[in-house]
């Protein structure tokens, strides 16, 4: 289900409650030259791995996990909602100088990932225990309503009603459409995820316009599709995500990293 959540990316995804989480709490550098990379040394000592418990306790903590009626959901007062603040704060202020300053004949746009940069995914981790598999995914979105990623409907609402063409690019598998287009609606995204502004995963019939077909990697698709959509006449001045691969290989001109310590997709 991940932002990037096909069930083909999923299989190389690493938790946070493995390698990823485990090494920024035993504070090793995860990230070169603005990418990220998962941590794969193997460890000399079990004092190297922090405590499994206390790792999922921190995450726990940092979204300020409130439990109703069984569901986990994060709290608006949670350092993570702080934090996503600060950062939609910044993007707003960048989008405002771009929608007075823009020129050209291309259309100015931003693209959005889904899990986790739109739709938050947090009772789902919860819920499996931050074990992901695409059938319990695919059960999830096709019976669940995830709530929005706090403020990020605000901001693209707002992104939309100043001319600015609102395109969503996920790694969910094309099978997933429906669901995931009304769960945007209910979430509060005005701008339609029709099919003209909402990008699957479909390996079984890849587009035209991928030169890597059903063998893209998270980079490669994500990039692809952005390339495409320049092709139609349009700027992306702004490409959002939560992983770094969700930003990687150009066709924006400035992407916005939003926080997400459960898991990392290459």
């Amino acid at each position: 289900m991940r932002r990037s959540g096909m069930s083909v990316f999923r299989s190389t995804r690493v938790t946070a409650v493995t390698s990823v989480l485990a090494a920024v709490l035993a504070g090793s550098a995860l990230y070169a030259a603005g990418a990220a990379t998962a941590d794969n040394s193997v460890p000399r000592s079990d004092k190297e791995i922090p405590n499994l418990t206390t790792v999922e306790s921190k995450i726990k903590a940092y979204y300020g996990d409130t439990v109703t009626n069984g569901e986990h959901y994060a709290s608006a007062d949670s350092s993570y909602a702080h934090q996503l603040a600060g950062i939609e704060a910044k993007a707003h202020t960048y989008l405002e100088h771009k929608v007075r300053g823009h020129h050209g004949a291309a259309k100015p746009a931003i693209v959005l990932d889904v899990d986790d940069t739109t739709l938050l995914t947090y009772n789902y981790e919860l819920e499996v225990g931050f074990n992901y598999t695409p059938a319990s995914s695919d059960t999830y979105i096709r019976t669940r309503t995830m709530k929005p990623v706090f403020g990020m409907p605000k901001l693209v609402n707002w992104a939309a009603d100043h001319g600015i063409t609102v395109f969503y690019v996920t790694g969910r598998p094309e099978a997933q459409r429906a669901p995931s287009a009304a769960n945007l609606a209910a979430a509060g995204y005005k701008p339609a995820a029709d099919a003209t502004h909402f990008f699957l995963k479909n390996p079984a019939n890849p587009p035209a316009y991928l030169p890597c077909g059903a063998t893209c990697s998270t980079v490669g698709y994500k990039s692809g599709t952005r390339a495409h959509i320049e092709s139609l006449g349009y700027d992306i001045v702004a490409n959002f995500g939560d992983q770094y691969s969700d930003l990687s290989g150009g066709h924006a001109d400035k992407g916005f990293k939003l926080p997400n310590p459960m898991y990392y997709l290459p």
